[in-house]
């Protein structure tokens, strides 16, 4: 088990097959997948996703979607991590972040956000992150302004799909010494 960070109350960590069961169970909730475009996913495509991240994006395996564990209960509570897009032309690195709704309004979207904002600013070097989000998902919006992010534009479509999204930005903060 490669653990990728790990914060006060989570656990990050590359994805293994003995999460898919637990994956399904997420991705198939309609509450849980209500502002994902492509909504609940059936186990095939579970699986399929599950292995494209096992160990990091193929393409850019720095980057990925990471198993996220409760360290008290020690139970998988979700996936987050970091995603490369090309959006209008500009490559861009996403927080995205899914977490059991048994587990929602704790902080810990926040708190998992955070990390990864800090591991892609200090250990990545990455020097601007977005976040994704749907113009109705508030609880989102309200994420991505507690790690400091401010709402940059809304894109009415990605690659033909025509479902717009806000992007909130944050640009790494460079501080010079004399």
């Amino acid at each position: 088990m490669t653990i990728i960070l790990e914060t006060e109350r989570l656990i990050l960590r590359h994805l293994l097959m003995d999460d898919l069961d637990q994956l399904f169970a997420l991705y198939q909730d309609p509450e849980i997948r209500r502002y994902f475009p492509e909504g609940v996913l059936n186990y095939e495509d579970t699986k399929e996703e599950l292995e494209w991240h096992m160990h990091g994006h193929p393409r850019h395996p720095e980057l990925g979607l990471w198993g996220t564990i409760h360290k008290e209960s020690g139970r998988f509570i979700g996936r987050c991590g970091l995603l490369p897009w090309t959006i209008e032309g500009q490559y861009e690195v996403e927080i995205a972040y899914l977490l059991d709704k048994s587990f929602w309004h704790r902080g810990l979207a926040t708190e998992a956000a955070r990390g990864i904002l800090e591991y892609g600013f200090g250990k990545l070097g990455l020097s601007r992150l977005i976040c994704l989000i749907d113009p109705e998902n508030k609880a989102s919006q309200g994420v991505a302004e507690r790690i400091g992010m401010t709402f940059e534009r809304q894109v009415d479509e990605y690659e033909g799909d025509n479902l717009p999204f806000f992007i909130y930005s944050i640009n790494k903060q460079v501080t010079f010494q004399a």
